[in-house]
């Protein structure tokens, strides 16, 4: 895809981003339907979805896709370090990345962007491609107003997570 064309992509994620929010602020039903805005608008996408943080580990929350793992320590696989690091990590091809976490043998590529909430880890945005190379700074930059839309318009409350934050 051209970045043109992925750029117009995003900018029309953002709009439906806003417009899907802008109601709501429940967590459950903002991941929930967040994983599904991204499943749709990444074509490539075999993971979207979200693993939310209980103070310990990642929790698989709200996503689409197949089957995926279910608990992720920090610095394990690209969640988990991404979530330690709280740092955007882009992998162009998870078959060689030493740190990975094979949940789904269709995923070729991965981006995983951290959540932070009032300077405190609410979790992780995982997005898992069918092709090599699918995410670049194009979809980082975009991605990272998509989680900062989804933070600012949700009541994180945490106790629903299990967790007192």
């Amino acid at each position: 895809m051209s970045k043109e064309k992925k750029t117009e992509n995003y900018q029309l994620l953002l709009a439906q981003t806003k417009a899907l929010f802008a109601d709501e602020n429940n967590a459950l039903a903002n991941l929930s339907n967040a994983s599904a805005l991204l499943k749709a608008a990444l074509p490539n996408s075999v993971f979207a979805g979200f693993y939310l943080f209980d103070g310990q580990q990642l929790i698989l929350g709200p996503f689409q896709g197949g089957v995926s793992c279910v608990r992720i320590e920090l610095g394990k696989g690209v969640c988990g370090e991404a979530a330690q690091k709280e740092q955007t990590i882009i992998v162009g091809d998870v078959a060689s990345y030493a740190n990975y976490i094979s949940c789904d043998a269709a995923a070729k590529s991965e981006i995983v962007l951290p959540m932070v909430e009032k300077g405190k880890l609410v979790g992780v945005l995982d997005l898992d491609s069918a092709l090599i190379d699918d995410y670049d700074a194009v979809d980082q930059s975009y991605l990272e107003t998509f989680v900062s839309l989804l933070l600012e318009r949700t009541d994180w409350d945490f106790k629903m997570f299990g967790v007192d934050k």
